[in-house]
């Protein structure tokens, strides 16, 4: 399965940043959904209030997804892959 990594940076409330990857199906081209899978995680991180725009979050490559990608988009839709000052 190939997939489309949406590379993202986000300001946290503490003023410190954020960086993960939003891994969706390849051919998924809604970006307002992209953007929502996104929200989710920062929801998720206490961080829900943060904006998500084309700003912080832009399509980077498409990639062949690991198995674990692949399970958790057949789950949810989505996967995240935390980068750096995600805890």
């Amino acid at each position: 399965m190939k997939v489309a990594v949406w590379d993202t940076y986000v300001t946290k409330t503490d003023g410190a940043q954020m960086h993960f990857d939003i891994i969706v199906p390849e051919d998924l081209k809604d970006e307002s959904k992209i953007y929502a899978f996104g929200k989710a995680y920062l929801h998720l991180k206490q961080q829900g209030q943060q904006p998500l725009t084309t700003k912080e979050c832009q399509f980077c490559h498409v990639e062949q997804a690991s198995e674990e990608m692949q399970q958790a988009i057949q789950e949810k839709g989505y996967f995240i892959v935390e980068m750096e000052g995600c805890l």
